[in-house]
C-alpha cells in the first residue's frame, strides 16, 4: 500500500501503520463529503481514532438524521470511485492562515493560531477539497477499499463546555470489507449485549433525568451489586485489609492540601456550609490520609492497608455520560495502603496477584500499561522516575509484561492501568495501582523507623473494578445479561405447567430459598413455552424448574439450563444439591 508524505515523498506504508493512515484519509473524504452536500459547513478535527475516524463540523442550524449520514456515505463513495489524486502542500503560517480565511474555515485559523510563529502548516487537497494535516494518507481516493459511517454525537470545540457544540460523525474503516463485515458482525453483536439495553430488560438499573449520570439501582440490580460487594469484602479480608468509612463532604482547606483544589476543581461538587467552602470528594485518598493521621506509627505495623467502598461524585460533562461507564456519581472499590519504600516492589507484587485472583474469577484477561509523569505534575522528577521504576520492577519481578502510556499518570505519581479484554476481544480499563510519594508529604504523615528516626511512607492508591457501578456494566455485556449462577440476581425460577396445581411448586420454591438459592415462582396459568422464553431470554435465569403432572406424581424436578438448553430430571434433592455447590464455588 503506497502513501504519501507531507513533503511529497511516496513510499510503501509500513504494516503497523495501515490503518492509520486508511482511517486518515477516510475522515477527510468523508469531510469533502459533508462540504460537497452541506457548502457552509466548517470544519474542527478529524482524527483517526484506534477503532476508525471522526470529524467534528459546524453545520450551522442543520441537524443531521440517519438518512443523512447515508446520503454523505454514498457521496464518499462517489469520491472514491472519481480516483482523486490527494496532493499535499505547505505554507508559512501567515499564508495558511490566509488561505484558511479564504475558505472560511474559522476553525482551522483558530488552530493555526494556535501552533508557534515560525511553524510551517502542511495541507493535502483531493480535487476541491484542501485539509491542514500533517499526514501521512493514501495516494488516491480509489485506495479507500472499506468505510461505514457508524454514528453522530454531540463535542464541544476543544473538548470545552465553553465552547460551541459541533456534530461529530464517526465512521469506521479497513483494510478490505472482509474485515469492515467482520468488525460490523463484533458491532452488532456489541450492541445486543449493551448493558443499558440488558439492565433495563432484566431491571437492574435505571437512569433518570431528574439525577443524570446517577443511576438507580433496582431490587435485582441491588442483589448483584451486594453480590460483587460480598466477594470484594471476602477477598480484602483474605488479603488482611482494613476496611473504613470517611466522610462525603470535606472542608476545601483539606482539598487544597491534596492538591486537588488546584489540579482537579472544575470536576468537583462544592458547597458552602456556616460560610465555609466545602467539597462533596471526587476521590477517597484524603479521607484514608486523615485515618492514618490520627495515630502514631511503627514500621513494624507497615504496610497498612485501608480498603473503602467510597462513594463519590465527579461533574462529567453531560455529552459525555453513558450508562453505567460514565456516571457522576459511583463507588469506587479503593484502598489507600502505607508503606516504607523498601516495601514497594513486594506490596506491588502482592497486589497484582490479588488483582489476577479477582480478573480469573471472572473469566477476564489483562494487559497491563504503565503511565508515566504528565506535564501537570507535583514533586520531583527524581522522585517520579523512583516511583516509575519501582512499579515496573514490580510487573517484571512476577512475569508480567506492560506497556508504556507515556505522560498519562495522575498529578501526584505513576500508575498501572490493568485493561480487561471481554468475551467480545473489547478492553476495558478497570484496576490500577498509582504509587504515590507527594500526599503523604503534603500531609506531613510519619512513621518511627527501625532506627528510631521519624520518615514519611509511601502510599498507593489502587481500586480492583474501578468503580462498582462500570465494572457491572463490564459484567454485563461480558456474559450478555447470562451471569454465573453465583452471581446471577436470580438463580433459579420455578414454573408451572397449565392447569398444574401449583401446591408442590410452592414446596419446591420454598426449599431453594431456604437453602439460600435466589429463586421465583411463576405460577400464571400461560403456555409453558411463553414462560421459559422469559424466563431464559429476559430474565436470563441460570435454571428453569419446570412443574407438572408428571414431576408431582414423581416428586422430581425438570431443569432446564439456560446455558445448554438441555432439560433433566432429578430429584429435589440432587438439584438443589448442585446449585448450592455452584453457589459456594463460585463456578
Amino acid at each position: 500500500m503506497k502513501i504519501i508524505y507531507r513533503d511529497g515523498t511516496v513510499a510503501e506504508c509500513p504494516a503497523e501503520d495501515e490503518l492509520q493512515v486508511i482511517r486518515h484519509t477516510a475522515a477527510h473524504i468523508m469531510a469533502q463529503a459533508v462540504k460537497r452536500l452541506y457548502p457552509d459547513a466548517d470544519f474542527g478535527y478529524g482524527p483517526a481514532t484506534e477503532k476508525g475516524f471522526f470529524y467534528d463540523i459546524d453545520l450551522g442550524d442543520v441537524k443531521l438524521s440517519d438518512e443523512d449520514l447515508a446520503k454523505i456515505e454514498a457521496e464518499m463513495r462517489k469520491i472514491v470511485k472519481e480516483n482523486l489524486p490527494i496532493r499535499p502542500f505547505i505554507l508559512p503560517r501567515a499564508e495558511a492562515i490566509k488561505l484558511m480565511e479564504e475558505r472560511k474555515e474559522k476553525y482551522k485559523v483558530e488552530h493555526i493560531g494556535d501552533l508557534p510563529e515560525d511553524a510551517i502548516i502542511s495541507f493535502y487537497q483531493q480535487g476541491d477539497y484542501i485539509d491542514m494535516c500533517t499526514g501521512p494518507h493514501l495516494c488516491y481516493t480509489k485506495a479507500l477499499k472499506a468505510f461505514k459511517l457508524t454514528q453522530q454525537s454531540g463535542a464541544y470545540w476543544k473538548n470545552d463546555k465553553n465552547n460551541k457544540m459541533l456534530t461529530r460523525i464517526n465512521g469506521v474503516a479497513f483494510r478490505s470489507q472482509e474485515e469492515l463485515d467482520e468488525y460490523m458482525k463484533l458491532l452488532e453483536e456489541a450492541e445486543r449485549r449493551d448493558h443499558r439495553k440488558i439492565g433495563k430488560e432484566m431491571h437492574l438499573f435505571a437512569l433518570r433525568d431528574e439525577a443524570p449520570g446517577m443511576p438507580f439501582f433496582l431490587p435485582k440490580g441491588m442483589i448483584l451489586r451486594s453480590t460483587l460487594i460480598e466477594y470484594w469484602r471476602e477477598v480484602h479480608k483474605k488479603w488482611d485489609y482494613l476496611e473504613i468509612q470517611t466522610p462525603q463532604i470535606m472542608r476545601r482547606t483539606l482539598w487544597e492540601t491534596s492538591g486537588h483544589w488546584d489540579h482537579y476543581k472544575e470536576n468537583m461538587y462544592t458547597t458552602v456550609i456556616d460560610g465555609e467552602d466545602f467539597a462533596i470528594k471526587p476521590m477517597n485518598c484524603p479521607g484514608s490520609i486523615l485515618v492514618y493521621d490520627l495515630d502514631l506509627h511503627s514500621y513494624k505495623e507497615l504496610p497498612l492497608r485501608y480498603g473503602e467502598l467510597g462513594n463519590v461524585h465527579r461533574h462529567e460533562l453531560s455529552g459525555a455520560l453513558h450508562g453505567l461507564f460514565r456516571v457522576r456519581n459511583f463507588t469506587q472499590d479503593d484502598a489507600h495502603i502505607l508503606l516504607a519504600p523498601e516495601q514497594i516492589t513486594s506490596e506491588v507484587v502482592r497486589i497484582a496477584q490479588l488483582f489476577d485472583e479477582v480478573y480469573s474469577l471472572f473469566g477476564l484477561q489483562y494487559t497491563i500499561e504503565l503511565s508515566t509523569m504528565p506535564d501537570d505534575h507535583i514533586g520531583t522528577r527524581e522522585d517520579w522516575e523512583k516511583a516509575e521504576n519501582a512499579l515496573a520492577d514490580a510487573i517484571k519481578s512476577i512475569g508480567k509484561e506492560y506497556v508504556v502510556n507515556p505522560g498519562d499518570g495522575a498529578f501526584y505519581g505513576p500508575k498501572l492501568d490493568f485493561h480487561l479484554e471481554d468475551s467480545l476481544g473489547r478492553t476495558w480499563q478497570c484496576g490500577t495501582i498509582q504509587l504515590d510519594y507527594q500526599l503523604p508529604g503534603r500531609f506531613d504523615l510519619e512513621y518511627t523507623g527501625a532506627d528510631g528516626a521519624k520518615h514519611t511512607p509511601v502510599m498507593i492508591h489502587r481500586v480492583v473494578f474501578g468503580s462498582i457501578e462500570r465494572f457491572i456494566g463490564v459484567l454485563i455485556e461480558h456474559y450478555a445479561g447470562k451471569f454465573p449462577v453465583w452471581l446471577a440476581p436470580l438463580q433459579a425460577k420455578v414454573l408451572t405447567l397449565p392447569g398444574t396445581d401449583a401446591s408442590f411448586a410452592k414446596e419446591v420454591f420454598d426449599t431453594l430459598r431456604q437453602n439460600g438459592v435466589r429463586a421465583e415462582l411463576d405460577d400464571r396459568n400461560e403456555k409453558i413455552g411463553y414462560k421459559i422464553r422469559e424466563a431464559r431470554q429476559v430474565d436470563r435465569v441460570p435454571y428453569m424448574v419446570i412443574i407438572g403432572a408428571n414431576e408431582i406424581e414423581t416428586k422430581t424436578v425438570s431443569v432446564r439450563d439456560r446455558d445448554t438448553d438441555q432439560t433433566t430430571n432429578i430429584s429435589l434433592e440432587d438439584f438443589v444439591a448442585k446449585i448450592t455447590e455452584q453457589i459456594k464455588t463460585r463456578k
